[in-house]
């Protein structure tokens, strides 16, 4: 597999040749360092050092490192290595045998291999003796970046990295030097540590200066370009190493939520049904392709905004999708990535709410893992672009939003989905709403079924109350309440556009050809502006997404090697065999689920304005009456 074609996998056969290699760096090695460290003496009265007017640039001494002996002595007088002490070791041996092993792929995909072969024969001359220390200093940094993103992913702290620490002297001669160098960093920044916390966050900052340190260095290599677009992982530590994307980041925390089960939603029956079609088709995902068959195929669903009011349920929602995508990662053995963009993260500084939204997406589209973000009350964390009274850091979330979504840099490689929710999607901007896929109505329980349900549900078993006439939780059937929920549609539901579909009826007879779909698509947008060509686009994708409305089989999701760890082309495969074709039916029935959502909002945000001006309209005519009053009684001054 070639470094740039997606994900390679680091084998434990690879990383465990390199065991007695990393055992002896991290425990005793010798080392020739360069003479001329500053003195530790101050001078008597002053802030400043003792410098010898003697130079020792040209020194040279060897150094003893023992990282072993070094972790032992923290605590000091404890010679049984504590849990933190024992992790920092562990991590720094396995980090040099991920290094290496690393450089071993480097040396593969790279000349190097070769040119380490012939030279064993004979050595080399000329150019080719050129490229071979080249390419050979090049593989020496990868093997030091990797040690470095390695230490700073895996060692987990709870204070914050200490500032003493100092980058190490880097050697680049060879793999194995430049990780001697590193260890011998590391050993000199934990000297000293007091406990295992300094221990921990001093080692975590020789990790975060090295990387610095490093990075500053990379244009001196040549032979890093193909590098660049590395992507590996080691799944038993999760660890992913993107080329020289520093922020390996911190170790993800894993996902605290109260998860929800479908049965546990009342009502809400298409929102239910595709958000479980959504977390499926999110499952399809391939990792080393880094494409979802849906993309190809049609149906995938970037984008989605759920409204209803306060109480519908917008957030068991949400903790339903999050339960089912965590319930087959771990199955698949996949990373998994939940965010929420919240108020909590609009800053009062300039730019800054920009960058918070900005990471919050790059986190969620992360191509290594299964992503789902979501933007709870969208209406007050994105403001309008024509709202003068939203603060700085609002515009700035909904520019980056709809750059994200749709921008002309937006990649949708089908690993991941973002849900925007608001019990007042009318106040959202009209561009970042219709950058929305799909519209979810989540209006909660509506029948007399759903009542006795979700009462029934909620009270317990804690009671000895009769049932009465009533089969309980037979209106929840996925299947047969979908099917009726989607046959509302058939016709519109909104006052204005039903005014619409009345006016086609009656001027052309019931829709029956494209024709006749696209006038009435036209015939919409002139009685409502704002449903331009992206609505379009998002309702297609919704009839797309129907005709994918394949229920992919359960026992596909139970073990990984049913479906989940299938090649790309056999997953696309197994999802074709089970699609179906598109109907007047579907096409009808998703123009007015959306039209509708757009006349919804519209109508919300005209009431909204008429209220404002009866509002204003009343207080004006009570300040007339006050106003003559205080005339009367000769209080008021005009000026």
């Amino acid at each position: 597999m070639s470094l740039n074609a997606g994900l390679t996998t680091l084998r434990e056969e690879d990383i465990a040749r390199h065991l007695a290699v990393a055992q002896g760096l991290v425990t005793r090695f010798a080392l020739i360092e360069q003479g001329g460290e500053p003195s530790g003496t101050a001078l008597a009265g002053t802030g400043r050092r003792f410098v010898s007017t003697v130079s020792t640039g040209g020194m040279r001494r060897t150094r003893e490192v023992e990282l072993l002996k070094t972790v032992q002595s923290v605590p000091p007088g404890d010679p049984l290595l504590s849990p933190a002490g024992h992790t920092l070791l562990y991590r720094a041996r396995r980090g040099v045998q991920v290094a290496l092993a690393v450089g071993d792929v480097f040396a593969r995909q790279t000349s190097l291999e070769q040119l380490q072969a012939r030279n064993l024969a004979a050595p080399l001359t000329g150019p080719d003796a050129e490229q071979f220390k080249s390419l050979l200093s090049a593989s020496a940094y990868v093997a030091a970046f990797t040690l470095a993103a390695y230490l700073s992913s895996t060692l987990a702290s709870e204070s914050e990295p200490a500032d003493e620490t100092k980058e190490p002297d880097y050697l680049f001669d060879t793999p194995q030097d430049a990780l001697k160098s590193m260890i011998a960093g590391l050993d000199r920044a934990i000297s000293g540590a007091a406990d295992d916390l300094a221990l921990t966050a001093r080692a975590r900052a020789f990790a975060r200066e090295a990387i610095e340190g490093l990075i500053g260095r990379k244009s001196r290599f040549a032979g890093l370009a193909a590098f660049e677009s590395v992507h590996i992982r080691l799944d038993q530590d999760d660890f992913n190493l993107d080329g020289f994307d520093v922020a390996p980041g911190v170790k993800r925390k894993p996902l605290v939520m109260t998860f929800k089960k479908p049965n546990e939603i009342i009502g809400n029956h298409i929102a239910k049904y595709q958000a479980m079609k959504l977390a499926k088709m999110l499952m399809a995902y391939d990792f080393d392709r880094q494409m979802n068959p849906f993309v190809e195929l049609g149906g995938f669903l970037f984008t989605f905004i759920g409204d209803g009011m306060p109480g519908t349920g917008k957030t068991i929602l949400i903790q339903m999708l999050a339960g089912l995508l965590d319930d087959y990662c771990r199955i698949a053995g996949y990373a998994f990535h939940y965010e929420n963009f919240g108020v909590d993260q609009i800053s009062s500084y300039q730019g800054k709410s920009g960058q918070n939204c900005k990471e919050f997406v790059n986190n969620v589209i992360n191509p290594r893992a299964i992503g789902f973000g979501t933007v709870d009350d969208v209406d007050q964390v994105a403001a309008k672009r024509s709202d003068d009274r939203a603060s700085a850091g609002q515009h700035e979330v909904t520019a980056v939003l709809m750059e994200s979504f749709a921008g002309a840099s937006t990649v949708v490689r089908g690993n991941c989905t973002f849900g925007m929710f608001s019990n007042y999607p009318e106040n959202v901007d009209d561009a970042l709403r219709q950058r929305a896929g799909a519209r979810w109505l989540v209006d909660g329980p509506q029948t007399r079924d759903d009542y006795i349900d979700i009462f029934a549900m909620l009270v317990g078993k804690n009671h000895a109350i009769p049932l009465g006439e009533h089969q309980l939780f037979a209106g929840q059937e996925i299947k047969r309440a979908v099917s009726t929920s989607y046959e509302q549609h058939g016709r519109p539901k909104e006052e204005g556009l039903v005014a619409v579909w009345e006016r086609f009826e009656k001027e052309r007879g019931k829709l029956s050809t494209l024709e006749d779909v696209g006038t009435y698509l036209y015939m919409i947008k002139e009685r409502e502006p704002r449903f331009t060509g992206r609505a379009i686009k998002n309702i297609t994708d919704a009839i797309k997404m129907r005709a994918m409305d394949v229920d992919l089989p359960d026992e596909w999701f139970v073990t990984p090697e049913a479906f989940m760890h299938k090649g790309y082309d056999e997953k696309k495969q197994m999802i074709e065999a089970l699609r179906g074709p598109i109907t007047l039916d579907m096409v009808l029935q998703e123009i007015n689920r959306y039209a509708d959502s757009e006349f919804r909002y519209t109508d919300k945000s005209d009431d909204a304005a008429v209220s404002d001006i009866i509002r204003r309209e009343r207080q004006r005519e009570k300040a007339i009456r006050e106003i003559e009053a205080m005339k009367a009684d000769g209080r008021w001054q005009s000026t």
